[in-house]
């Protein structure tokens, strides 16, 4: 690890403990548009770089936050390796830091694993200054193992992810994706019913009009799933996986328009297709619903709230409002207590999860 890079951050953030300075953590800015308002003077962390230590035939590597995205993917490809959660980058330069500390994760979530399920161990530089380790880089050293994934999805709330490890995988044999038109309740239905098998499915999606269904695997195998699952093989698959529905190229995302919000739903996989008024794409299997229209804030939550999850405000919209769900007060004492163990002043990305955290 590079010591100097780490005491230059700590002592920033010691500084901004002394004066009571809030600090905005900031490393592309690819992601700053997610959560509430950023506030805060920038740390900036991008030059937090590089590979620290890449074990293929262990499936592990450890890197620094302002790891690119794009160079991580880069050397994993020359060994036939992937990041099994497919990270969304939402813009030139994304960093791994950044991605963890949202909780990111594309279309092979569902069967792959999350960010947070992948995540073997971190790095941490707290709102106390304190530099700690959390985790490991193999998957048997469990010690601290909950605190690292504890730090994935906190928005840099809890702490300034300086290193994180991960578990990769190998890039599969082979790849092919089928399309059939289908309209949402029968999509959401095969999606499940698949679910319940052994196919080698990969990814799923229902744009609005077609059932993209993605298999992955030992030849053999794809042509005895594509035989059950039907549909015409889409040509440039990479393409819409990779550039149209995990980086948001496609149409339905490309056609906000000014202010116009869109909303990501986390729902049961099975729950019915929603009755709100305007457009909705639908991901891993069932459970990840985009949705853009006229429906206002309450209407939203309160249509997901009744199918059993919950709406997240992804763009645009009212940024210095609840952009999250809000916690019943129960769960919100509980981040405001982890809250307070790790950054007791709030100074680190102060209020981008919850207003007054």
């Amino acid at each position: 690890m590079n010591t100097d890079l780490t005491k230059e951050l700590q002592t920033r953030v010691l500084a901004a403990i002394e004066s009571g300075t809030p600090l905005e953590i900031r490393g592309s800015g690819s992601k700053r548009f997610l959560g509430r308002t950023p506030t805060g003077e920038p740390l900036e962390v991008a030059g937090h770089a590089g590979i620290v230590n890449y074990q293929p035939k262990e499936l592990v590597v450890t890197a620094r936050c302002g790891t690119t995205l794009e160079t991580l993917e880069a050397t994993l490809a020359e060994q036939g390796q992937m990041l099994p959660f497919e990270p969304p980058h939402l813009g030139p330069h994304a960093t791994l830091g950044g991605t963890i500390a949202c909780g990111l994760s594309g279309p092979a979530r569902p069967y792959a694993g999350s960010a947070r399920d992948l995540v073997l161990g971190t790095r941490v530089l707290t709102g106390r200054g304190q530099v700690l380790r959390f985790g490991g880089e193999v998957m048997k050293n469990v010690a601290g193992y909950d605190l690292s994934r504890l730090m994935t999805g906190a928005y840099g709330t809890l702490g300034l992810l300086l290193d994180v490890s991960l578990k990769v995988m190998p890039v599969p044999a082979a790849q092919r994706t089928l399309v059939q038109e289908q309209p949402p309740s029968e999509a959401i239905r095969l999606m499940n019913a698949w679910a319940a098998t052994p196919l080698p499915i990969t990814a799923t999606c229902w744009d609005g009009e077609r059932l993209y269904v993605r298999l992955a695997g030992a030849e053999a195998a794809l042509v005895q799933a594509e035989e059950t699952i039907g549909g015409e093989t889409v040509a440039d698959q990479d393409e819409f996986w990779h550039t149209r529905i995990r980086e948001q190229g496609h149409d339905f995302f490309t056609s906000l328009t000014g202010e116009a919000e869109l909303w990501r739903l986390s729902l049961p996989s099975a729950a019915p297709h929603l009755d709100l008024q305007g457009k909705q794409l639908i991901e891993w299997g069932g459970a990840q619903r985009w949705y853009r229209g006229e429906s206002d804030t309450r209407t939203v939550r309160e249509a997901a709230i009744k199918a059993g999850g919950h709406a997240t405000l992804f763009r645009s919209g009212d940024r210095d409002g609840e952009v999250f769900q809000p916690l019943p007060p129960p769960l919100m004492t509980i981040h405001r207590n982890l809250r307070q163990a790790f950054d007791p002043k709030g100074l680190l990305n102060p209020g981008r999860l919850y207003a007054g955290l």
